[in-house]
């Protein structure tokens, strides 16, 4: 009888572990704007589609999920998060927002008080972030182009975070590599923009 239930107890330790060792690794959620919601192109063109596809080509059991919205700003995504959070489990966040409310021209200290919000919903929730920046046209100005840089540099390191300094960076300057209104990489141009994406976080996954 005791080597009928040590039998049944050993099977079940070895289902227990072939399930875990076949699970995902966890769930990797996007969260940006029509950057990475591949605006204007196929979906399956995007750079986080393509991320899918490299983790796939590299055996990394990730499922990726784009919970990125073209138009999104900083306040947007800040509304949208906890749901996300709470029904995909991330274990690492792509935090990719803050384009939108800078061409809106909102001040920086608006824009930083959200990411702000949004990276510690992200730690709350036991999750790893990526905070990802966007440059803006130089008809900015110095002055909010730099602060806007900065920020993001700065919340990197209050948060202690990997930063994508910029994610159209190699793209935004090529006409070649971009659409037809100036703000948004063609199809061409998304393999560029997961290279970025990469060579900051691609030690995470």
């Amino acid at each position: 009888m005791r080597r009928f239930l040590f039998l049944i107890v050993l099977f079940f330790s070895f289902v227990s572990f072939a399930a875990s060792a076949s699970a995902p690794a966890g769930t990797v959620l996007v969260l940006g704007d029509s950057l990475s919601a591949a605006h204007g192109i196929a979906r399956e063109a995007g750079w986080v589609n393509l991320l899918q596809q490299r983790l796939d080509a590299n055996g990394k059991q990730r499922r990726v999920v784009n919970a990125s919205i073209s138009g999104e700003t900083t306040s947007g995504g800040l509304a949208r998060l906890p749901a996300l959070l709470t029904e995909h489990r991330p274990a690492l966040v792509f935090l990719e927002l803050g384009a939108n409310d800078g061409l809106r021209g909102l001040p920086l200290a608006e824009i930083r008080a959200n990411l702000v919000k949004l990276l510690g919903r992200i730690r709350d929730a036991k999750s790893r972030a990526v905070l990802v920046g966007i440059e803006l046209p130089v008809n900015y100005g110095p002055q909010y182009r730099d602060g806007l840089r900065a920020m993001y540099r700065d919340l990197a390191g209050e948060f202690n975070v990997p930063l994508v300094p910029f994610l159209l960076d190699g793209v935004a300057l090529d006409a070649a590599l971009m659409q037809d209104d100036g703000l948004h990489p063609n199809a061409q141009g998304q393999p560029k923009l997961l290279e970025n994406v990469w060579a900051v976080a691609g030690k995470e996954f």
